[in-house]
């Protein structure tokens, strides 16, 4: 930076030589040339060059000595915002040797870097002698609120960094860190090798410990973070690497830790990701978890996770077919759960294809899958059963519009199943099921406008459906738990996979109502309800709403405000008219203030394995009291144990130079987790330096 700055100094002093891309414009008091041949401006020098400006009391150039002198003080400003002062200057025209005496410079309009002077050498380092640099606004001889003084700064022109020598940090002009070398990027540099910035963590379990990141940068596309974490309890080591690809990414992170929680061994989890596009517009993802122990993530807060999924996938979407292959595997955290007899290896091949016949029209649509599930465990029954199936389907639907504007839908639909069952019993090896369904759908959409101007619409629907499955039973893997909303009110099956079919005739109808204010309020108003000729459906749990001949009653809405806020909310209510099942959500954006808060009620099911009534509250919010203060906080509340689950509060301090943040939370023992933890943090980030950038905040007031 400090070489640009002073190759445009020499663009606008040497205008008339090879110098020189363009004429520049100087301005002074006197101008002459000397019979010894030197140039020299005196008084009130303004050069303008390319958008740059310089000013100086004078300036000379000696030809014959090829040095070129400048009175200042001197200020040099460039149209990016870079500023370099000095109080004057002796240089070499080529740059490559020279002095700048009392010289200040200002980078990405962020870093200062002062110095008693600058020494130029071969052409590629500018030497700082008894230096400061600090991003903080600096007011008068009032220390700045932090600074780094050395007695020599290297600034390397060519890898962009910068080299301290006996460097002092101080903060409000007080010493607290010395170390004899130390090296930082300039702000230029996006991405460099060298240590990140440093964060106080630790919890309940662990103790107070320091993360020190280390970013190794292997290329523009790679790079390697290693974070060692020391606290009384563990020895840790964190790990995360990067790749970028022409059609493509992936990630792999990490820990491995020693600690006194197990001392029986080694700890640690490991995550990759990726994907990557192939030919015809295949992807082909993955992302895999795995750990040492069911309570690592949580003893370490890592994350809430207390079940993990590591799927493969090859996927290819068109614009009339879906091809997708993925294999997943499964492993529980949580406490009671049994990995030996839970389904832990799923893989599914699916394909679509969509047609539009001439002589049917509508649309047709083909299917084929293959899915399999496999169970560790080598027992007969529900704890070993293993379950592949093979499925053929075809579905065809057509909508047509009526007198008075009513809306007729038809759909009918063939699927095949073969399935094949090992380690139970119970079931024959072989099942084979056909399943036909068809269902006449009618809505009749009126719409008219107020005198206020807002606009309504209501739509009446009604369906009527049939299906029967002819063939063997399967055993029921994918459609343990059915939930009854406004997606599936019209579905041929309300069952959320394929090993159980809705059978039988049944009718349902609904009614919604929208409302667009004039002023941009909208508001959605729906409910719904299902009509059975069985009085018991095989599969459908009391708490789903669906199990009786007549369903219980969906009502949901949504309210949308222009200025951000929105409320969602959704029910099920019984013939008592009351709540079985319920949700509900709130969110606001705009301004300073973000808001989230979720409730839900489920009741306890023991088909749907929830051995107790969940009732709970969750908020998430963030709100910026100024440009300088933040704080954020998260919180769910167990309202039948009444009790806290989890809290957590965060909150941001920041200026122009530093940015501070605190936090800490704090999770309950329950089912799910292994132990009641508490976590915080501390981070310091100083603007200026590439590797800790954060964003800039108002910049204090100087007194006057």
């Amino acid at each position: 930076m400090i070489r640009r700055l002073l190759a445009i100094l020499v663009a606008l002093t040497l205008a008339d030589s090879a110098t020189a891309q363009m004429a520049a414009t100087l301005v002074a008091d006197e101008v002459l040339v000397t019979a010894e041949g030197e140039l020299i401006a005196r008084g009130n020098v303004e050069v303008f060059h390319d958008g740059t400006r310089l000013s100086a009391e004078a300036i000379t150039y000696d030809r014959a000595g090829d040095r070129m002198t400048i009175t200042g003080p001197i200020l040099i400003v460039t149209p990016d915002g870079a500023i370099l002062t000095a109080r004057e200057a002796d240089l070499d025209p080529r740059l490559e040797g020279g002095m700048l005496l009392g010289a200040r410079l200002v980078l990405e309009r962020e870093l200062q870097l002062a110095a008693n002077r600058i020494d130029r050498v071969e052409g590629r380092y500018s030497q700082l002698h008894k230096a400061a640099v600090t991003s903080c606004r600096v007011c008068g001889a009032e220390d700045p609120l932090w600074e780094i003084r050395a007695s020599r700064v290297i600034h390397d022109e060519v890898e962009r960094q910068l080299y301290f020598e006996n460097a002092q940090l101080r903060v409000a002009g007080l010493p607290i860190l010395w170390l004899p070398r130390m090296r930082l990027p300039d702000p230029t540099l996006d991405r460099a090798t060298g240590f990140l910035i440093p964060q106080i963590r630790g919890n309940d379990r662990l103790g107070t410990g320091l993360r020190i990141p280390y970013f190794i940068r292997l290329g523009d596309s790679r790079d390697l973070t290693l974070t060692p974490f020391i606290a009384p309890q563990t020895r840790t080591l964190e790990f995360r690497y990067r790749q970028a690809f022409d059609r493509g990414f992936m990630q792999i992170g990490g820990a491995a830790s020693d600690d006194t929680l197990r001392p029986e061994g080694a700890r640690g989890y490991l995550t990759a990701t990726g994907a990557f596009l192939l030919d015809r517009g295949a992807l082909l993802s993955f992302d895999l978890e795995a750990v040492s122990d069911d309570a690592y993530l949580s003893d370490y807060g890592v994350s809430n996770t207390d079940r993990l999924d590591s799927e493969v996938a090859l996927t290819r979407i068109a614009d009339d077919s879906l091809f997708r292959a993925s294999v997943i595997s499964f492993r529980s955290l949580r406490a009671g759960d049994d990995n030996e007899i839970l389904p832990g290896l799923v893989g599914e091949l699916r394909y679509e294809r969509r047609f539009a016949p001439d002589a049917l029209g509508g649309t047709l649509t083909l299917a084929g899958a293959f899915d399999s599930l496999y169970r560790p465990s080598r027992t007969d029954g529900n704890d070993g059963r293993d379950v592949a199936r093979l499925g053929f389907g075809a579905g065809w639907q057509a909508g047509w519009i009526g007198p008075a504007g009513i809306v007729a839908e038809a759909e009918a639909a063939l699927d095949l199943d073969y399935y094949g069952v090992a380690q139970d019993q119970s079931f024959n090896s072989t099942i084979l099921r056909t399943t036909p369904a068809a269902a006449l759908t009618l809505r009749w959409p009126l719409a008219g406008q107020a005198q206020n101007g807002a606009l309504h619409l209501i739509e009446p629907v009604v369906q009527l459906a049939w299906s029967e499955s002819y063939g063997g039973t399967p055993p029921n893997e994918d459609s343990v738990v059915a939930d009854f909303d406004a997606g599936n009110l019209l579905a041929l099956s309300r069952f959320a996979g394929e090993d159980l079919r809705e059978t039988g005739t049944r009718a349902a109808i609904g009614l919604t109502w929208t409302r667009t204010g004039p002023g941009g309020l909208r508001s959605t108003l729906s409910a719904g309800r299902v009509f059975d000729d069985n009085a018991a459906p095989d599969g459908f749990s009391d708490s789903s709403g669906l199990s009786g001949e007549t369903s219980d009653w969906l009502v949901s809405g949504q309210i949308a405000w222009p200025r951000g806020l929105t409320f969602d909310a959704r029910a099920l209510f019984d013939e008592s008219a009351e709540v079985t099942k319920s949700e509900a959500r709130l969110r606001w954006t705009g301004g300073p203030l973000f808001l989230s808060a979720a409730y839900v009620f489920l009741p306890e099911d023991a088909a749907e394995l929830r051995t107790d009534t969940v009732s709970e509250w969750t908020l998430d919010g963030a709100y910026r009291f100024s440009d300088v203060w933040a704080v954020s906080g998260n919180a769910r509340y167990d309202l039948i144990a009444d009790r806290a689950a989890q809290v957590g509060l965060a909150v941001e301090w920041r200026n122009e130079c530093v940015t501070v943040g605190l936090s800490a939370s704090r999770r309950f023992a329950s089912s799910t987790n292994v132990a009641t933890t508490t976590d915080f943090g501390v981070a310091v980030a100083l603007s200026g330096f590439s590797a800790g950038r954060s964003g800039a905040g108002p910049a204090r007031q100087c007194g006057g």
